[in-house]
């Protein structure tokens, strides 16, 4: 999910103002001049009155005098400091003093002020007492939206370099390290950086998330580090950015390389002071946050192209987690796809379904161009689908043939082409195998046969070839050791 600023209540609403003033004179003055301004204010004139107001009602700010009758401000603050989700206290004195000041902010007010005051300071200190309140709400709301839908994140495999990934992630998720995470869209890249969080040393703090690509880029940037109130039209009030509500806590940002130039700049000196300013700001905002960054994209080929920024890149990269694609750890698969079967078939009211062993065997077969994510959603379907309990190969929408012969395998098929390289692909007429002559052929054949009639038409320049066929250079070299392909004399391109 991409995280936004959560409102517990309306923010057009008016600011709840308890006044507590024994002086009747004044607590009318400043009653009137408040609810002048657009505050719901109640009133009440002795220490008593405003517990059991406090508790009987919610307020966003309380203005306390420290001298009344019956119970003292500075008790009333100490004892409604103590209830969840409290107000922002301003205490007020007429016989100010050091002493007096110290012990008002170690009870936790959020500033004190001392007789006679101008009533704008008075409006200037509850509007900032209830902004430092609604940030705290906002982040108490992420926490309790996150620990609902990622109560105990897990990884499962039983691919070995993939466990040694997980045990890199135990290592690391203590520090306060930067990660960049690359795999493939669908390998699970979203899940490493929730164990991150889970496993850090703030687990409880909020874990705020955002994904680049889906916002326009004249956007990125307010959401990220908000902006002040009329920094441009339409900036009616601030809104407290991505990266402030994320104090404490961790910054995900997902498809990092679709930032721009510009906002790369202004994260990398946010990463590096641990300061910013909002958007049409001028008071720089102090934050403590851990960022994790994910990408789909060769992010050291967008820096030698000019699209990234190769400093921001060695700030992001203090920690790699590279995934491997699905198709390369076939081994889990199976465990997989019983996991997904066992939640949708709790999920659909089918308890005990299972996979026949052709599913299996259609499974492992299958290229998985979408990854875990895939999946996920194949066994979805069957799971709605299964009769009787059992998952069988026809109940697989996967182009393999349950008797061991198969259409083309799906690393063959246009779908897993990149676009930039699909017209290349169409030129070449998307398979260079014949599918008129592929009859009694394995799976294993016709990849065989048609990686061999892409290196040829890209003239073994690898880089192209694995864009075309869909797949990771370091897949093709494997491919090419296995299938034991001779690159031709004079005709090496990598």
């Amino acid at each position: 999910m991409s995280a936004a600023p959560f409102r517990a209540i309306d923010p057009a609403s008016p600011i709840r103002v308890l006044i507590a003033e024994d002086e009747p004179n004044l607590g009318m003055i400043l009653e009137q001049f408040m609810s002048a301004r657009g505050f719901a204010v109640t009133i009440v004139r002795d220490g008593r009155a405003a517990l059991e107001t406090l508790r009987a009602e919610s307020f966003d700010v309380a203005l306390l005098d420290v001298v009344m009758p019956e119970v003292d401000g500075l008790e009333v603050l100490r004892q409604i400091r103590e209830e969840p989700m409290p107000p922002e206290v301003i205490v007020i004195t007429g016989n100010g003093t050091i002493e007096t000041a110290i012990a008002a902010l170690k009870l936790g007010a959020y500033d004190f002020l001392s007789k006679p005051y101008r009533m704008a300071e008075i409006e200037v200190l509850v509007k900032r007492a209830w902004e430092k309140r609604m940030l705290a709400r906002d982040n108490f709301h992420l926490q309790s939206r996150l620990r609902r839908t990622t109560a105990d994140p897990q990884f499962l495999t039983q691919f070995a370099p993939l466990r040694a990934v997980l045990s890199l992630i135990d290592r690391v998720a203590p520090s306060a390290s930067t990660v960049l995470i690359s795999g493939e869209s669908g390998t699970g890249k979203d899940l490493v950086a929730r164990l991150l969080h889970a496993r850090s040393d703030h687990p409880d703090g909020p874990f705020v998330d955002l994904n680049c690509a889906a916002l326009a880029e004249a956007l990125l940037e307010t959401e990220l580090f908000g902006v002040e109130r009329g920094a441009f039209p339409g900036a009616d009030q601030r809104k407290v950015g991505l990266v402030e509500l994320a104090a404490g806590g961790t910054l995900y940002l997902d498809n990092v390389g679709e930032l721009d130039l510009k906002l790369q700049a202004k994260l990398l000196r946010a990463l590096e002071t641990g300061s910013f300013y909002r958007v049409g700001g001028t008071q720089k905002v102090q934050v403590n946050v851990r960022v994790i960054a994910s990408s789909t994209r060769d992010l050291s080929r967008m820096v030698q192209d000019g699209t990234f920024r190769d400093d921001f890149l060695h700030r992001i990269n203090t920690i790699r987690v590279a995934l491997p694609p699905l198709r390369d750890r076939i081994v889990d698969v199976p465990l997989l796809a019983m996991h997904f079967l066992a939640h949708f078939g709790e999920q659909f009211g089918q308890r005990s379904l299972r996979l026949s062993a052709d599913a299996t065997s259609v499974l492992e077969r299958y290229r998985w161009p979408g990854n875990v994510r895939e999946l996920r959603n194949v066994m979805e379907r069957a799971a709605l689908l299964a009769t009787d309990g059992l998952v069988s190969a026809l109940d697989l929408p996967l182009g393999v043939d349950v008797g061991g012969a198969a259409r083309p395998t799906p690393v063959l098929a246009m779908e897993s082409v990149p676009e930039s390289r699909r017209d290349d692909a169409r030129d070449a007429g998307a398979s260079f195998v014949d599918p008129l002559s592929t009859d009694g052929l394995t799976l294993e054949e016709l990849e065989r046969r048609h990686i061999a009639g892409v290196l040829d038409h890209t003239h073994w320049h690898q880089g192209r070839a694995a864009d075309m066929l869909g797949i990771s250079a370091k897949t093709l070299y494997r491919k090419i050791r296995e299938y034991g392909f001779k690159r031709p004399a004079g005709g090496a391109r990598t």
